[in-house]
């Protein structure tokens, strides 16, 4: 049997329950994210705004500004340009459907996507289909992926020197350039980050 003492302690456990989750909420809803990101915007401004870029290659804040972002991966199309990594993201590169194929690496579907783009790599680049790296072939797990590895840049040398006129030497000291190392030295893989360099390569042959 409940008594009027039992009421009153369960009362006040209650009462001492919603002040500390109005508390937290007031905290950690508000006043934490808040403070974060007022500090993001005065320290790290670029950052905090998506890593955007003007087609100059110059960093920018506003999104009229900018031709994309470092930091997503993004189509280019046609045979003067690098190009990354496929996409399983909605119909491609689709920032709103951020997915990968979700595919094993048994599947039927997926076994043959991977041996068309192969194909068409080997094609397009004039080179034998074992010698088409990995990241050429599959779509990454965000299908967002901003980052090619080297070896598939390299691969894309020829093509893009021939069609822009250029010497492969020249741009195959731009994908160098371009071409960032381990983090710390031991974290990830060299990577190019397909948007920079394809800017780096527009202002090489303005």
């Amino acid at each position: 049997m409940t008594t009027g003492s039992d009421t009153i302690a369960f009362v006040r456990q209650t009462w001492a329950g919603l002040r500390v989750l109005l508390v937290l909420t007031v905290l950690l809803g508000f006043v934490y994210p808040l403070a974060v990101t007022g500090i993001a915007q005065v320290a790290f401004p670029w950052q905090a705004n998506g890593s955007l870029v003007a087609s100059t290659g110059e960093r920018v804040t506003s999104r009229d500004d900018a031709v994309g972002s470092l930091l997503i991966g993004q189509a280019s199309d046609g045979p003067e340009w690098f190009h990354p990594r496929p996409s399983a993201a909605g119909d491609g590169y689709d920032t709103l459907a951020s997915a990968g194929s979700n595919l094993g690496p048994l599947n039927k579907d997926l076994l043959a996507v991977v041996e068309e783009r192969r194909a068409a790599v080997a094609d397009a680049e004039g080179v034998d289909p074992a010698d088409v790296p990995v990241d050429a072939l599959t779509a990454s797990g965000s299908g967002l992926d901003p980052d090619s590895s080297p070896e598939y840049a390299q691969l894309q040398v020829a093509r893009v020197a021939r069609e822009r006129g250029l010497s492969q030497d020249e741009v195959r000291e731009l994908v160098d350039d371009t071409t960032v190392g381990r983090d710390l030295g031991v974290l990830g893989e060299p990577r190019v980050n397909v948007l920079r360099l394809n800017l780096a390569l527009q202002t090489m042959g303005s």
